[in-house]
């Protein structure tokens, strides 16, 4: 990831706080792609980041810029893996990790926090509950905050994820990029790194992927918002899906996300559990990809933009893994 460090936070005199995140595989999902009717399917499986999943960037980003700025404590509010990434580079970094997460989470999330030294709060509610305590707990502390858009460093880290997909695509952005969205820093950093690379001269200043926006139907509020034609979500009531990530009632970001979206020419597509689900196990089964519920969600949004004719079968699409299942093994089980 920091092969970017000039477009990145960083001074000249500083280095990374890193563990080789980054430069993720891109797969040619041939026999995925074959099963769908698409000659031209990629998987951008972030499953192979440190600790597992994309949120790695982000937090990279985040934990160096605090760790020269100056920060001892860290704290952040998690459905699961932001947790595990902030909590592995505050190790890396010397610096102690308060990590705030609903009491409900999978025991995975949680005993990876501890493995890294991290001190874990467990809240009743969800990660909006989880972040309004954190904020009451760590303000008068002087905690750095490295929720969500509550600092602007993760979402630097997020943008890398579209430097690489255009360079690994040799500077020629696919026709369509579908990305599972919770908080949304990853589809709001790629729009920004689509926007500093047509700047630089790096790729067409025309032409931008359509960015499609994939959420849990039992936790939908930017779907819900993009269909209803408003400008920010409403706060979804009584959230559910085995997806953890998806389980944001409440994205800062939602605007944000709404404005590439609509700006893209993309979509919004809810995606139930069932056929999440589904989407892991077919992507494990025929590529031999790791993929969280997430990752299955935006196939299954694939297969929905393929029945309803917007995604053609010589389209280039790029699919977001954006983590792995081992932490999900139960809904593996319980599906």
């Amino acid at each position: 990831m920091w092969r970017y460090h000039e477009l990145m936070p960083l001074l000249d005199d500083e280095t990374p706080v890193t563990l080789g995140e980054g430069w993720t595989p891109m797969i040619e999902a041939t026999r995925l792609g074959e099963s769908l009717g698409l000659s031209r399917l990629l998987i951008k499986d972030e499953s192979l980041n440190p600790t597992n999943s994309f949120k790695a960037r982000g937090l990279s980003a985040a934990v160096t810029r605090a760790h020269h700025l100056g920060a001892k404590v860290l704290s952040i509010p998690t459905a699961g893996n932001a947790g595990n990434a902030m909590a592995a580079y505050a190790a890396r970094a010397g610096m102690e990790a308060r990590v705030f997460m609903p009491r409900d989470v999978k025991r995975p999330f949680i005993r990876e926090c501890e493995l890294y030294g991290a001190h874990v709060t467990l809240v009743d509610g969800l990660i909006t509950d989880a972040g309004r305590i954190a904020a009451e707990t760590g303000k008068p502390l002087g905690w750095y905050d490295v929720s969500t858009l509550k600092e602007p460093y993760r979402i630097e880290g997020k943008k890398t994820m579209g430097y690489e997909v255009a360079e690994q695509l040799g500077w020629e952005l696919p026709d369509w990029i579908i990305y599972p969205t919770g908080g949304g820093t990853g589809m709001v950093g790629m729009w920004k790194a689509f926007a500093e690379m047509s700047a630089l001269g790096w790729i067409d200043p025309v032409k931008r992927p359509k960015m499609v926006t994939v959420q849990a139907a039992g936790c939908a509020p930017i779907i819900r918002a993009f269909d209803e034609g408003t400008e920010k979500a409403a706060p979804w009531e009584n959230a559910h899906t085995v997806a953890d990530g998806l389980r944001v009632p409440r994205a800062i970001g939602d605007f944000l996300v709404l404005r590439a979206v609509r700006e893209s020419g993309g979509a919004a597509v809810a995606v139930s559990d069932e056929d999440m689900v589904t989407g892991m196990r077919d992507i494990g089964r025929l590529e031999g990809v790791s993929a969280a519920p997430e990752g299955g969600a935006a196939l299954h949004a694939l297969r929905t933009l393929i029945a309803s004719g917007r995604v053609l079968p010589d389209d280039r699409v790029v699919l977001f893994n954006t983590g792995g299942a081992l932490k999900y093994l139960d809904v593996l089980e319980s599906h």
